[in-house]
């Protein structure tokens, strides 16, 4: 489970990494409430991870704590794949037996 975040997590840096180089996302815990990222940024991030990931973030999950930090994506990430999962009666994980 740990190797499964971490590689979640080296995924999802080197999609933000390619949108906002510029950005230490593993420092920044307030890109929303901060102002750090801006609409465009948002949207950005928004088609980048439904496309790297295989998931579908509606406009009732743009909230902040979603996107605040690295962590809050991870969480929303793992939610919509499980949710995914459990409406298709598969996953990717479940694919792999796990």
């Amino acid at each position: 489970m740990i190797q499964e975040e971490n590689n979640m997590k080296e995924q999802l840096l080197g999609v933000l990494e390619e949108i906002r180089p510029d950005l230490d996302w593993e420092a920044e815990k307030q890109l929303i409430d901060g102002g750090v990222l801006d609409s465009f940024d948002i949207v950005s991030i928004v088609g980048a991870l439904n496309d790297e990931f295989d998931i579908d973030i509606h406009v009732g999950n743009l909230v902040p704590e979603n996107f605040n930090s690295i962590e809050g994506m991870m969480k929303l990430i793992e939610k919509l794949q499980q949710a995914y999962c459990l409406y298709h009666d598969h996953c990717i994980g479940c694919l792999d037996g796990n």
